[in-house]
């Protein structure tokens, strides 16, 4: 169904595309979100850095389930020798490391564990900048569809010539040297050289003003959604802390009532022996 959805759409924007093109010309690129990604600096050092987050949550869930094989192995070897009870309580121990396993394994890996999070954290910012300066890019450049190629659309051909992709990255790093630049000086000399190479690509018109306004607003307004998404995230970190917290203290008291079963049996048994031991045998 996806599929035949995607299909038609593509069908339907060549279609309005090919009778548009009787009327006039029409314009129309495309970005590469995936290249764009990979050849962005902070995006490339952050994703090296969450990948070494990934390898110390499966190192963790390893070292989780090695122990719960262990534990099994061992009752295996043992469950000759154990009463009905004690083969009950390794069981349910077993059980438990289980279900701690797994909620580790959600939490980490889950639709809304940590890695889709911090994902959604490291993607976010840099998708927001680049719909953004796909947006004044449409508009300078008279621009009638922009396409993401990475994305679910189907192009079946696209054209070196309409990738707007390294227009876009030239974007991004410029705006990464205006935030960078050490003192007023430096910043008016990196806007010059920047006004200069955006009249040598046409991206430029007579409301360079107003245009770099309408920047700096959007500017304002991805900044703002950005912390309002570490606020939202940072709430949801504390929900989650909270629920395994919560967990955490009925796994506790689940093990402690398994503890405190078996000592009492061990007391019961122990107490048995003794009444037994004491009890006078007859004349016979």
């Amino acid at each position: 169904m996806k599929t035949k959805k995607i299909l038609f759409f593509t069908i339907a924007v060549f279609c309005f595309t090919f009778m548009a093109e009787a009327q006039r010309g029409v314009r129309i690129g495309y970005i590469d979100m995936e290249y764009i990604l990979e050849s962005v600096p902070e995006y490339k050092e952050a994703s090296i850095q969450l990948e070494g987050k990934v390898q110390r949550w499966k190192q963790d869930i390893e070292k989780k389930q090695k122990e719960i094989d262990q534990m099994k192995l061992n009752l295996a070897n043992e469950r000759v020798l154990l009463t009905k009870e004690l083969i009950d309580e390794r069981e349910e121990e077993v059980k438990i490391k289980e279900d701690e396993m797994l909620q580790y394994q959600q939490d980490r890996f889950g639709p809304n564990g940590d890695l889709m999070i911090q994902r959604r954290q490291l993607v976010q910012p840099i998708q927001d900048q680049v719909f953004n300066i796909v947006q004044e890019v449409a508009e300078n450049k008279k621009y009638d569809f922009i396409f993401d190629k990475s994305a679910d659309v189907v192009m079946l051909f696209a054209a070196k010539r309409n990738d707007i992709s390294d227009l876009v990255l030239r974007s991004i790093e410029r705006a990464g040297r205006r935030v960078q630049a050490a003192d007023k000086k430096e910043k008016r000399e990196i806007e010059q050289r920047d006004k200069l190479s955006l009249e040598e690509e046409g991206v430029v018109t007579e409301k360079e003003k107003a245009v770099q306004e309408k920047q700096e607003e959007r500017e304002k307004i991805v900044e703002a959604k950005k912390s309002e998404r570490e606020d939202m995230m940072a709430q949801r970190q504390i929900e989650r802390d909270s629920l395994r917290a919560v967990k955490k203290a009925e796994f506790d008291l689940r093990r402690q009532k398994i503890i405190e079963e078996r000592e009492q049996r061990k007391d019961s048994i122990l107490n048995a022996r003794q009444n037994q031991n004491n009890t006078p045998k007859g004349d016979g």
